[in-house]
């Protein structure tokens, strides 16, 4: 890994960490970093989702005044996460790098045109007192959202932004102060099975690490003054010119 890479990567992390608590889709940057690097498809989504951890965790501490009014509500659906972060980790695993590789445009385009829908279907905040989190829609949705995470990472908080906005109360900045706390939890799943399975590559994560961990502080800053529709941009471009160069080299 030369200089120039590992400058590279660390901007990457930086963009991911801040896109993903803007808006989520961040992931996208750096899966798509590694894989053109030359990292094998398995190991750069495995190693894409560990980087992710520590802007996960910022950007929930960033919020960490919201959650006073929801987290008892908010543990049911962590304990959704955390069966189908694993059920999906452990399906990735079950892979070879050729079958993964051939799935990823395809689940690359699926992430886009689902955050590409996303502001339609999230149905408008409710005035007044928010009702309480949680639910058994809500359990089930973020279940099978869990296994996405879990399986590809690439995606999830886009994903996670518009189940949550399905089935949760709230405006923008309570779903996504809850799409990053879940998200802590799916990624600490994942880690454990991909370290546990070996599929990691640890010099790119360590470079990645700290610049997403930057990312993650400094985009909640951003969420709360940058236009959404700019950031959404951004992420469904990205989303875009990835699944076609996957498409094009597959």
């Amino acid at each position: 890994m030369t200089i120039i890479v590992a400058i590279l990567l660390f901007l990457s992390g930086v963009l991911t960490g801040m896109i993903n608590a803007v808006a989520g889709g961040g992931t996208f940057l750096s899966f798509g970093a590694l894989t053109m690097i030359g990292i094998p498809p398995v190991v750069a989504n495995a190693t894409s989702s560990i980087t992710q951890f520590p802007g996960y965790i910022t950007s929930t501490l960033a919020y960490w005044n919201d959650f006073k009014t929801f987290w008892r509500g908010a543990l049911a659906l962590c304990v959704a996460s955390l069966f189908g972060s694993l059920l999906g980790a452990w399906i990735l695993l079950q892979l070879d790098n050729p079958q993964f590789r051939a799935l990823v445009p395809w689940l690359l385009v699926a992430a886009t045109a689902l955050f590409a829908a996303g502001p339609y279907l999230k149905p408008k905040p409710k005035p007044g007192n928010e009702p309480s989190v949680g639910g058994v829609f809500g359990f089930i949705l973020q279940f099978i959202t869990a296994i996405y995470g879990g399986f590809f990472g690439a995606g999830m908080g886009v994903m996670m932004l518009a189940t949550l906005g399905l089935s949760q109360p709230g405006d923008y900045h309570r779903l996504n102060a809850l799409k990053n706390m879940l998200a802590v939890v799916i990624a600490a799943v994942a880690i454990v099975v991909f370290v546990a399975g070996g599929v990691v590559a640890w010099p790119q994560a360590l470079v990645m690490i700290p610049g997403v961990a930057i990312g993650g502080w400094s985009g909640v800053w951003v969420a709360k003054r940058v236009p959404q529709t700019v950031m959404r941009a951004i992420v469904i471009a990205v989303g875009l010119f990835l699944a076609a160069y996957y498409f094009v080299t597959g």
